[in-house]
């Protein structure tokens, strides 16, 4: 590097020139590229841009609870939880300009003092500096070193020659520590653990632990000058850590692809991801931390941008990178915020999510990701200033989160200043129309997901997990949905359980169908591509609402407003929506007061921090008194409840989490004249309870039930968001404040959105046919048939109350219109149909319309009547003239997948995987059916797909593009390691193709099909 591209002044702080960014660009591979006519953003200078500025404001609003932290005893900010890291957030302020000291709370010169005071201090207590307070442990030391280390640099002019010599003493001596360890455990941090190089991807994934790995050799290798001797073996170290930490073996083996010099095939060693591209965590899918990947890759990339350091390849070429981002998307909400499917403890934890998008969005320059991360960064504001104010983590984390969450969301602001042009995000529309589609995840996942331009919905079936999703609109604060959606929560796992995703390449339609046998009885569920859902099974249903008042948020006002046929109502809110439940009624005598629950919010179950009994002098009785309940989780004792300590709860056992009626009692002492019941709850709160009191503790009486609900009739709008119809219930659906209760029914339907006539679609003839455990919907055109039972349905005649909408199959046209349909469906199992053709004009009854796939229909009319209808299908239309008693038969022209296929190739995951070796084409173009795609092998190229499991192959058909027809060499293995050559019947899950000595311009694959 030229001196005069060196961004480190001589004193060591940082000052990014347009050249120097330049130079990183290309060293990134073009992820910060700028446009020839842009000027990089001076040294501090703010970035332009309305996510940079949130950012900016939101560092300066949130060092009003950094100053909270002060501990004027150690004349630093404090130890605990790392809350010293904060350090980051102030020196990205004070290096910038607009310092705004009426929002920060505190004058610049009064944070810059702290701030210097509390690196000076820290880094002498650093264990690698020579100190004893802190350091060398890779978890979590290594992490807040990392942002303790930036902060530094920033500031680095404005610090001592000793505290310098500390700073780098941490960097080097992390990097050193985290490569001596080679892949062993660290013996500082207890049970974490990498598995060596192997990983692991059952229940745990460690893609975060390898990313841990790496992040802690980050900041050593970024700021070591030019020749160092063990740089280049940190580099070696880093490279193999930040590689694996997304390892998926069948992905890797397949992929010759060169990342920093290495072969990823031979780079691979560890398998940290399910083959469906999902990672679990606490047994259980969480997105949180498969957006480990990005969050640990931008913390090292801040250190290596911030040196004005080429970024290492694989930061922005991350083995299998775009498929696990891709997921992520699946999953997305409209705040940016994936949907947490089960174990939801990172749930609306806005301040942690900030950082991968940042870095996919800013570095990796990801357009996709830039819209996630423009609609999370405009809820941020109102979510700081919702209670507990000045927070970046709330909802589902505790306060130690504040310092990493500050020192993400500096790093975020970081890539925004340093890109100077921020990446542009794709529209909201643009967003969800490439986000969409549907994906079961494997059995052992347990996950079946649907994400459509509408909304999203999912079934989990992973036992202990068991619900079914919904988010309309992809509302992030509409639905609950770490609450189950219409099926009641369930305390033991399904003796049966069935779920398939339709896709469209495969099955002509993105849908998906779940059905269950539970404990309570049989359900079932379907989405559809609408947004629309449909339930049936057991009652009563719920959905929960979220029902906050947090200005700036929609829909976020504080209430909300339901409609129905008997009209329109608004409930009082302030009962059963979490937080602080202030519950007043007629005073009583009491000697006992208990909170007696009848429904949980999420899979936890209830937790109180307190129970407070108020008499009419307003003296809480239950404060210090004898408590009982009905069960206890040991580290969350009853008696919390009533110790008058905010900090302390209590929590239901864990095996008692699916119990609806769990409760807590408390013995007064003494009757007395009880007016009011204060319930403070944890995140784990009551949607619906009763407040009973009682002068014996024997027999109790209600003094409240909450909340208040209203009834509404069969159908019922959610808040001009969304809608649900009960079709054969016998009373009516009823709503509360943050709860919409559905009484049993046959079947709900759940609408999108306000566009749905809900008292027409609740009025509709629904299909009918067969036996009475076969629930019918032709909800939005979709044929959904649901099959709860242990008895096939075979062969029977359902009846369609519409005759314009033609199903796979032979339809008969009947007297009043509509058409009789010969169905099947297997035992416990469901489906999902599409239209294929609909009719324009009435046919006369008796005619026959057999329907073959979605381009081919046959038309035989009646022995008496002519035939004089339009069939259409897509954007193809024809007249069917067909006489008298005669058939004839119709062929829309092939422009797209013929679908259903037998083809077990088609739409299923192929490898390789990202980055692709180079002069390769997408291998998935081989598989989707469209005979205007193609793959390109590139030289010596060499694909797979997986058939999701081993099936009976017969025969593998290739069809090429024009040109001479390739030598190709087609394998087939069971386990995606070991590869025979294919010549007959096999049993395989994997089919390769390789085609050696393929050269630019040489034909390109068509059509990959497995029979």
């Amino acid at each position: 590097m030229h001196p005069s591209d060196d961004p480190r002044r001589a004193d060591g702080s940082v000052a990014i020139s347009r050249r120097a960014l330049l130079a990183l660009a290309g060293a990134a591979g073009g992820a910060l590229a700028l446009p020839a006519t842009a000027a990089a953003a001076p040294a501090g200078a703010r970035a332009a841009g309305p996510v940079a500025d949130e950012y900016h404001r939101l560092l300066l609003a949130h060092t009003r609870w950094v100053q909270q932290q002060w501990d004027p005893a150690i004349g630093a900010y404090r130890l605990a939880d790392f809350r010293f890291a904060a350090v980051l957030g102030n020196a990205v302020l004070l290096t910038t300009d607009g310092y705004d000291a009426g929002l920060a709370g505190v004058d610049a010169a009064t944070l810059r003092q702290r701030t210097l005071a509390t690196i000076t201090r820290f880094a002498a207590t650093n264990r690698l500096a020579g100190g004893s307070e802190w350091g060398r442990r890779l978890f979590w030391d290594s992490t807040f070193e990392l942002y303790f280390v930036l902060a530094a640099r920033l500031l680095w002019a404005e610090l001592s020659a000793t505290t310098r010599g500390h700073v780098d003493a941490i960097a080097r001596g992390q990097a050193a520590y985290a490569y001596a360890l080679g892949t062993g455990d660290d013996p500082l941090s207890g049970a974490w653990t990498p598995n060596g190089g192997t990983g692991g991807h059952r229940g745990d994934t460690k893609l975060e632990e390898m990313g841990v790995y790496a992040q802690a050799i980050a900041p050593g290798l970024a700021w070591a000058p030019a020749g160092d001797a063990e740089a280049a073996r940190w580099r070696d170290r880093f490279v193999f850590w930040a590689a694996n930490s997304s390892g998926l073996p069948a992905a890797d083996r397949a992929n010759p692809a060169v990342v920093d010099g290495r072969r990823i095939d031979q780079l691979m060693t560890a398998h940290n991801l399910h083959d469906t591209f999902v990672v679990e965590n606490h047994n259980s899918v969480n997105p949180h931390y498969q957006a480990e990947l990005w969050r640990t890759a931008g913390r090292a990339a801040a250190h290596f941008l911030a040196a004005g350091k080429p970024l290492p390849q694989v930061l922005t070429r991350q083995p299998n990178g775009r498929e696990l981002w891709a997921t992520l998307r699946l999953l997305a909400s409209d705040a940016g915020e994936p949907v947490m499917p089960m174990v939801a403890d990172r749930y609306h934890l806005y301040g942690r999510d900030v950082l991968p998008l940042a870095f996919l969005a800013q570095v990796q320059g990801d357009r996709h990701a830039a819209r996630a991360e423009a609609d999370l960064a405009a809820r941020l504001m109102p979510y700081l200033r919702y209670a507990p104010e000045y927070r970046l983590t709330k909802f589902s984390g505790e306060e130690k989160y504040e310092p990493e969450a500050r020192a993400e969301l500096a790093i975020a602001y970081l890539f925004h200043r340093w890109r100077a042009t921020p990446v542009q995000p794709v529209t909201g529309a643009e967003f969800f129309a490439a986000a969409a589609g549907v994906r079961h995840f494997g059995g052992a996942v347990g996950l079946t997901a649907h994400q459509s331009t509408a909304g999203f919905a999912a079934a989990v079936t992973k036992p202990g997990q068991v619900r079914f999703l919904w988010q309309p609109g992809h509302d992030n604060w509409l639905i609950d949905t770490r609450a189950s959606a219409f099926l009641p929560a369930q305390a033991t796992p399904p003796t049966r359980t069935w779920t398939a995703a339709y896709t469209a390449a495969r099955d002509g339609v993105d849908a998906t169908a779940t059905v269950l046998q539970t404990a309570a009885g049989w359900a079932g569920y379907a989405t559809l591509p609408t947004g629309t859902v449909v339930y049936a099974g057991p009652g009563p249903s719920a959905l929960t609402l979220f029902n906050l008042t947090m200005p700036g948020v929609p829909g976020l006002d504080g209430s909300r407003t339901f409609t129905g046929p008997a009209g329109t109502v608004t409930p009082a809110a302030g009962l059963g929506d979490g937080g602080t439940d202030d519950v007043t009624f007629p005073a009583r005598a009491a000697r006992h007061v208990r909170f007696l629950g009848r429904a949980a919010a999420d899979q936890y179950g209830y937790s109180l921090y307190a129970l407070e009994a108020y008499d009419t002098g307003g003296t809480d009785r239950a404060r210090g008194r004898t408590v009982t309940a009905s069960s206890a989780d040991p580290g969350y004792p009853a008696a919390n409840a009533v110790d008058g300590n905010g900090g302390t709860r209590w929590a239901v056992a864990r095996e008692e989490r699916g119990r609806a009626d769990s409760w807590l009692a408390v013995d007064l002492g003494a009757v007395v004249q009880l007016s009011r019941v204060r319930l403070q709850w944890e995140s784990a709160y009551a949607t619906a309870y009763l407040v009973q009191t009682s002068t014996d503790g024997a027999t109790w009486t209600t003094a409240v039930t909450a909340p208040a609900s209203s009834a509404l009739g069969a159908w019922a709008g959610i808040d001009g968001r969304a809608g649900v119809v009960a079709h054969g219930a016998t009373s009516p659906i009823t709503a509360s404040a943050a709860r919409v209760t559905i009484p049993a029914a046959t079947l709900v339907e759940g609408y999108v959105g306000s566009g749905t006539d809900l008292a027409a679609a609740a009025a509709r003839r629904l299909p009918t046919g067969g036996p009475a455990a076969l629930r019918l919907s032709d909800a939005d055109g979709y044929l959904t048939l649901l099959n709860l039972s242990a008895a096939a349905v075979t062969g029977v005649l359902l009846t369609l109350p519409r005759g314009d909408r033609l199903y796979r199959g032979v339809s008969v046209v009947r007297a009043d219109g509509g058409l009789d349909l010969t169905a099947s469906v297997p035992a416990g199992t469901g489906a999902v149909r599409p239209t294929r053709f609909t009719v324009t004009g009435r046919a006369p009854a008796g005619t026959r319309f057999s329907v073959a796939d979605s381009h081919h229909v046959t038309v035989t009319a009646p022995a008496g009547a002519a035939v004089d209808v339009t069939l259409t299908a897509g954007g193809w239309s024809a007249p069917a003239q067909v006489p008298a008693g005669a058939t004839r038969s119709f062929a829309r022209p092939v422009a797209g997948p013929v679908t259903p296929s037998t083809d077990l190739a088609r739409g299923r995951i192929t490898f390789p995987t990202s980055p692709l070796p180079a002069g390769m084409g997408e291998p998935a173009r081989a598989v989707d059916g469209d005979p205007g795609t193609a793959w390109r092998p590139g030289p010596d190229g060499r694909m797979v797909v997986d058939l999701g499991t081993a099936r009976t192959v017969t025969t593998v058909a290739l069809t090429w593009t024009g040109g001479a027809r390739p030598a190709a060499v087609v394998t087939t293995s069971t386990d995606g390691a070991t590869y025979t050559p294919f010549a007959g019947p096999a049993s395989a899950r994997y089919v390769a193709v390789a085609v050696p000595g393929w050269r630019a311009g040489g034909p390109e694959l068509v059509e990959l099909a497995v029979r």
